[in-house]
């Protein structure tokens, strides 16, 4: 007789709580991340991004187990951890590149999982995500690459969108290159490229996920030195999951090391780095000096 086919087992999605009280929620997670960052509190002031009891399962295998963080405006937020830890899974369900199993995320207080309603066109008007891959059209210019976002989701005219599109390139060191296609432009230029495309939809918050990590070691620097500038003058919220120790130490104003599916430990640069708390953080970093 042929032998029966195991059946893969399917886990269950945890029951999660409610998200809480907008209020509630503001003050505790304030007093709850107040010395773990380097943000400056105003008073009254909500996070822009909370994430509550967060749960990503593939088939069988959980990816995020209980995540909970919150992000504040104009917050630099480096997530560090080992391969397979969750780091950019989280990132994807951020912007509902990956649905949630379980739990809740809001921007602004607004719900964005576990509703139909959620308008995913606008959420990503003001959720810029920069890859790993770089993903721009190989049969446009960087110029074109930059504008298409602006005229296809902003419904911005064509002179207006390339007045924006030549001014981030020019941020990123590229204004000599418009009208260079993909194939044309090195790996770390077209990182630069997909940067400026980002940007130039001015989202309230920026997402990169290993944004050099496809990189030859030589051009992982022109990237880091755009990044550096945007973290340092822009007021851009942004949440970077990378494995580059030093632009984590001198520019983040909280790190967060993650791993199997968890966050195990938060705090500001110095004290992550220097006085890590969890054993783990501390043989990972010791792994990677």
């Amino acid at each position: 007789m042929p032998s029966k086919s195991k059946k893969t087992p399917i886990i269950e999605a945890p029951v999660v709580p409610p998200a809480m009280d907008a209020a509630v929620a503001a003050r505790e997670a304030a007093a709850h991340d107040r010395e773990l960052t380097n943000h400056h509190f105003k008073e009254g002031e909500h996070p822009i991004v909370r994430i509550e009891h967060l749960n990503k399962t593939f088939t069988d295998t959980p990816v995020l187990r209980d995540v909970n963080l919150d992000v504040w405006n104009g917050e630099i937020v480096v997530v560090l951890g080992p391969s397979g830890s969750g780091k950019s899974t989280m990132l994807r369900c951020i912007n509902l590149l990956e649905t949630p199993t379980a739990g809740h995320i809001l921007i602004d207080d607004e719900e964005i999982t576990g509703s139909k309603k959620t308008d995913i066109v606008k959420l990503r008007r003001n959720l810029g995500m920069v890859f790993q891959q770089f993903n721009l059209f190989p049969h446009l210019t960087a110029l074109e690459n930059v504008m298409i976002g602006q005229t296809k989701v902003l419904k911005k005219g064509k002179e207006e969108a390339r007045a924006e599109a030549l001014k981030q390139l020019d941020r990123v060191g590229l204004a000599d290159r418009a009208d260079f296609k993909p194939p044309q432009l090195s790996g770390g230029q077209q990182q630069r490229v997909a940067i400026a495309r980002a940007v130039a939809m001015h989202p309230q918050i920026l997402l990169f996920d290993e944004p050099t990590s496809a990189l030859d070691p030589e051009l992982v620097r022109g990237v880091l030195n755009v990044m550096r500038d945007l973290a340092l003058n822009s007021g851009m919220t942004m949440i970077v999951v990378t494995h580059e120790m030093g632009f984590a130490r001198d520019v983040a104003d909280r790190v967060v090391f993650m791993e199997d599916g968890v966050v195990v430990e938060q705090g500001r640069p110095g004290d992550v780095f220097d006085h890590p708390q969890h054993e783990r953080t501390r043989e990972f970093l010791g792994s990677i000096s």
